[in-house]
């Protein structure tokens, strides 16, 4: 293997966030990878003036457009990292992934990232935000993104260690964007959770590491509260209980509007899918 990474980066019509994410791989010994799902604006050319291979590919949703990414890529290395265009890795873990990946890692075949969350150019530090960890890296063969409509985790086999720097998701401070966006989000999510089929997802667990175990709280306790009142609890319970109301006023925008505005988004759209089965299953 030529390098000792391979960077996969999932882009459509980002031209603004593009820039900023290739130019904080610019330190990390790696390859580049965009997958482009029809852009119309100038994100090829960036991409391609970063010396990144573009290749596209139609999107159907996050999970399905990853496995085929880890499927069909021209990989020069076994170990995989996976963006999105809207997110930087910072200074520190650039050089702690290089340090990291060029040690003897027998028997690692994962690790997971520690995600810091940025919200109208504020790092969103509270309210249960932060530590947040992902699996991001991690060895071709032994991971795979879960089969979910939103919100999807990726599945590593084996052991999985802890890096200790950050990544930032930066998101957008144009809220029109942002709102747009969660709404068809809440509409996939509740797809998500009408479905009946158990596929290949994490599997929740209390007692398990920091993904399965945030899989667990919203599976059991938030999944049996009341519909719609849930989402009010849930940003209560952020906001007051986990110190939310300390991110001050970006916080107060971001919490409401990600913990519970989406929140109560997704239970609507859960009801009305619900409402459209009872009528067919009468007619």
């Amino acid at each position: 293997m030529s390098t000792p990474l391979s960077v996969v980066v999932l882009t459509l019509n980002e031209e603004r966030n593009l820039p900023a994410c290739l130019t904080s791989l610019e330190e990390l010994r790696c390859e580049i990878l965009v997958v482009d799902s029809g852009s119309t604006d100038r994100t090829g050319e960036i991409a391609r003036r970063a010396n990144a291979v573009v290749l596209e590919h139609p999107f159907e949703h996050y999970g399905a457009q990853r496995n085929w990414a880890q499927a069909n890529l021209p990989f020069d290395s076994d170990w995989i990292l996976h963006l999105d265009a809207d997110e930087r890795l910072t200074p520190e873990l650039v050089r702690e992934m290089n340090q990291t990946l060029a040690e003897d890692l027998t028997g690692i075949n994962g690790f997971l990232l520690r995600k810091r969350t940025i919200f109208m150019g504020r790092w969103i530090r509270h309210g249960g935000h932060f530590p947040s960890y992902h699996s991001r890296l991690f060895r071709r063969a032994f991971g795979r993104c879960e089969d979910r409509l939103y919100d999807q985790h990726f599945l590593v086999e084996g052991r999985v260690d802890r890096l200790h720097n950050d990544y930032l998701d930066v998101l957008t401070s144009d809220i029109t964007t942002w709102a747009h966006r969660h709404v068809r989000w809440a509409e996939l999510e509740a797809k998500e959770l009408i479905s009946a089929a158990m596929r290949d997802q994490v599997q929740p667990s209390f007692f398990g590491d920091p993904i399965q175990r945030r899989r667990w709280l919203r599976t059991g306790p938030y999944a049996h509260a009341p519909l719609f009142l849930r989402a009010f609890l849930y940003f209560a319970y952020r906001y007051i209980v986990r110190f939310g109301f300390l991110d001050g006023r970006e916080g107060l925008i971001f919490h409401f509007l990600q913990g519970c505005w989406y929140r109560f988004m997704v239970d609507v759209m859960l009801e009305e899918l619900r409402g459209n089965l009872k009528s067919v299953a009468r007619s």
